[in-house]
């Protein structure tokens, strides 16, 4: 059962990962007719619409209630979709897409560094080997074989928005493992709707500024086919996924299938022309399979510790037991009847 459910938490992430893969490529074409805000808030607009639809459908209307924990999915809301989203996809428009995938793959990283700073638990060294190995094998995807020309010249402010992004969703995934009590439909379908009413004031807020210009009805129209696509399979079936996938195999191994997704991207660009070389195709190896081994790798060490800490609880400390005897012996002892007792009621 354990086995099954693992290997279904993988396949959500792997798809998830897949699919916002095709995003950079998707979004990149959107950006050039619409702002990230307003392509934002017209995307969760339409997400938002269908989760709650599928939520009252599958779980009845009262699903829609929050159980008093507004303020905490609120605030995962804002930074798993405005955070990511807003902050994200405003860099990509000012970033190279091929140093925003590589920051996009660092989000294991991030979350071990996250996990390691709430829980003061260090990841296990597979975990960091697994990591270091998958990053190099997306630095000779995305460099085109080529890893020393990702540091010609200096980062941008955009790739730091970016930065930002991954950070904000990082946290949004791991606030997801503490409401395991909300079904995946339910908890992705709260926060994107509350978070949408983040993105949509910030949007609105920042047009009636000048800050912004909103798009005409022709720039919406052009860019239809790519809402679509980022509203569907990207942020309603993708997120699904991605926090189905960390009810059951929790946020830490569920990150690391964040490398596929500048996978994902280059295999978009081969099937649109582009031909790789033997570099490229040996990174992407490198990377899928440092993502297998870490999750084979890490379950049997999880399970490990899990029966050790059962099997503590269930043995008793001789000194539990020595403490615990003359409380027993005095509970269980009966006066003697020519005892006269000098206590008082």
């Amino acid at each position: 059962m354990r086995k099954h459910t693992a290997a279904v938490g993988a396949l959500f992430a792997t798809f998830t990962g897949v699919v916002w893969g095709g995003q950079f490529v998707v979004g990149k074409s959107a950006l050039a007719h619409v702002d990230a805000f307003w392509l934002t808030t017209v995307r969760y607009a339409g997400a938002a619409i269908i989760l709650l639809a599928l939520l009252v459908a599958a779980e009845g209307i009262g699903a829609v209630s929050t159980r008093g924990r507004t303020g905490q999915l609120l605030l995962l809301g804002t930074l798993g979709f405005a955070g990511f989203n807003l902050l994200a996809y405003t860099g990509l428009a000012h970033a190279r897409p091929q140093s925003a995938s590589l920051i996009v793959a660092l989000s294991p990283l991030l979350t071990a560094l996250v996990l390691w700073l709430r829980d003061r638990v260090r990841p296990a060294r597979t975990t960091f080997a697994a990591l270091a190995v998958a990053l190099a094998g997306v630095a000779l995807v995305i460099s085109r074989g080529r890893p020393t020309t990702l540091w010609d010249g200096s980062l941008g402010w955009g790739d730091g928005l970016v930065l930002a992004g991954v950070l904000s969703f990082v946290l949004y995934t791991i606030g997801a493992a503490r409401h395991r009590d909300l079904s995946p439909l339910r908890y992705t379908a709260l926060t994107a709707t509350l978070g949408w009413l983040v993105i949509a004031a910030t949007t609105l807020i920042a047009t009636a500024a000048g800050w912004l210009s909103a798009p005409s009805g022709h720039d919406l129209w052009t860019v239809t086919p790519q809402i679509l696509y980022l509203v569907i399979p990207g942020a309603v079936l993708a997120v699904l996924s991605w926090n189905a996938a960390v009810e059951r195999i929790g946020p830490q191994t569920v990150s690391l299938f964040g490398n596929l997704i500048p996978i994902s991207t280059f295999t978009i660009e081969i099937f649109r022309g582009y031909r790789p070389g033997a570099l490229e195709i040996t990174g992407a190896v490198i990377a899928i399979g440092a993502v297998v081994a870490s999750s084979l790798l890490t379950r049997p060490q999880a399970a490990r510790s899990k029966q050790e800490a059962s099997s503590v609880d269930r043995q008793e400390r001789p000194e539990q037991r020595l403490m615990r005897r003359p409380a027993a012996s005095l509970r269980t002892r009966e006066p003697r009847k020519d005892h006269v007792s000098t206590a008082r009621p």
